[in-house]
């Protein structure tokens, strides 16, 4: 019997999935607590329509990551951050430091999406990676100099 799942059902399958089951599961387990419906032919007409349109969502918000990689990856962060004689900062540059310079540029990202190789704890150029969409990732240049 085919369903279309309407929660997440662990190991079944996500929200919006056509799924093959038993009819006794689907019966006895799915559609009393609502987790699921009859894949009817009008239902799966529905579905089909709701994933077509779903995945063009997908491909504008890929194209616009994909756009928006390119001017991140020229972009330059300047941090001026007290240090001591040898370049060690007396803190660091946290992924919510750049997520802060990032937004006043016009881009928001959030402090999640944001990866540093090691934690930015010295003056000079350093690089972090910011994802966009699940695939997408840009590198940012980071430099950080000595406040005066």
């Amino acid at each position: 019997m085919q369903v279309i799942l309407q929660k997440d059902v662990p190991n079944l399958g996500e929200q919006g999935d056509l799924k093959d089951v038993a009819p006794g599961y689907a019966r006895n387990h799915l559609f009393p607590r609502g987790l699921a419906v009859e894949a009817t032919p009008a239902r799966i007409k529905e579905w089909e329509k709701r994933r077509e349109k779903q995945e063009m969502i997908n491909r504008q918000l890929e194209e616009q990551a994909r756009s928006q990689a390119e001017e991140l990856s020229k972009l330059e962060l300047v941090f001026h951050m007290p240090a001591g004689e040898e370049g060690r900062l007396f803190g660091s540059v946290t992924p919510a430091d750049i997520a802060e310079k990032l937004s006043e540029k016009g881009f928001n990202v959030d402090k999640k999406n944001i990866d540093t190789d090691q934690p930015i704890k010295s003056t000079g150029t350093h690089s972090a990676s910011v994802k966009l969409h699940p695939e997408i990732k840009a590198e940012v240049s980071v430099r950080v100099e000595k406040a005066e």
